[in-house]
């Protein structure tokens, strides 16, 4: 599998920047330990943000305004990150789905990057980064259809399958899962997205006995 972004996503977005990680897995109910790190870190965050800190967070900002730039109302339709934050500062915790996704959101709320995360052998063929075009919706993990015109949005050869405000059910993480594509969509550089990567790399392997095969940046 290739991974690329579209040119004309490009032109828009000339700072956008995909790092992500193809890890082997084990899907399973969260461990206690695991579940422990969740509720504190959800305790810390929750004391600390409002509405308005979330908005203000560097890579929160920078997804808002890549929606902007491509004519999308980040209000109407939030970022991954910037829902779940807003949950967490509500009193209304993280949503406790698998290890894996769980971990994902953990990444997600304590560096505000949206997060994008698939069955990697559900995907069929190379994926591209390119734009939503009108009348292409996919059915949203709890969501329903999703409209994804004017969105960023990853395709295969079947078609879209995920966007940084919600994925499809097509390649969503379940149970038969053991590879696990994990794809942190920033705007600021190599090194935050990393670094963020090393870390899910590390709680992926201490509590799904992940492996990661591989790690890339596009």
């Amino acid at each position: 599998m290739t991974i690329t972004i579209d040119q004309k996503l490009k032109e828009h977005l000339p700072d956008l920047l995909l790092g992500g990680i193809i890890i082997d897995v084990k899907v399973n109910e969260p461990q206690s330990e695991l579940l422990t790190i969740l509720n504190d870190e959800v305790k810390k965050l929750e004391a600390i943000h409002t509405p308005e800190t979330i908005r203000e967070m560097a890579t929160v900002k920078a997804n808002k305004n890549a929606y902007r730039s491509l004519g999308k109302d980040p209000n109407r339709y939030r970022p991954a990150a910037e829902a779940l934050l807003r949950r967490v500062a509500n009193g209304k915790g993280l949503y406790h789905i698998n290890n894996v996704v769980d971990i994902l959101n953990l990444i997600s709320v304590k560096t505000g990057y949206s997060i994008c995360g698939y069955n990697y052998n559900a995907i069929q063929g190379d994926v591209k980064m390119g734009i939503g075009e009108e009348k292409e919706p996919y059915q949203g993990i709890g969501r329903g259809d999703v409209n994804i015109e004017k969105l960023p949005v990853f395709r295969d050869d079947k078609g879209a399958f995920g966007n940084p405000t919600s994925d499809s059910t097509r390649t969503m993480v379940t149970d038969e899962t053991t590879q696990f594509l994990m794809i942190i969509i920033g705007f600021e550089g190599k090194e935050p997205i990393n670094t963020a990567l090393d870390e899910a790399s590390e709680l992926l392997s201490k509590f799904a006995e992940g492996r990661e095969a591989e790690r890339f940046f596009v």
